[in-house]
């Protein structure tokens, strides 16, 4: 099970690894996003980004930005 995560800013590209899940901090609450996830684009406010990554957790800050998930790829858009 994996899904392609790209986490991309202004400057250029700051994660691109591949992860079991992500987890997003959505505008209501944060969600999960598991292989073969529906395609959406949302909004995100300020938080972590958390991901697994061969079976270790990470986490990733942000300020704010919009997240698109399609085709077992999770591109985010993020100001830090």
């Amino acid at each position: 099970m994996s899904i392609k995560l790209h986490i991309l800013s202004p400057e250029g590209t700051l994660v691109k690894r591949t992860a079991e899940l992500v987890t997003l901090p959505g505008l209501k609450a944060p969600f999960t996003v598991l292989q073969d996830h529906a395609a959406l684009v949302t909004a995100l406010v300020a938080g972590n980004i958390r991901y697994v990554a061969d079976g270790k957790e990470e986490f990733f800050p942000i300020r704010e930005g919009f997240a698109e998930v399609r085709d077992n790829t999770v591109t985010v858009c993020v100001e830090v």
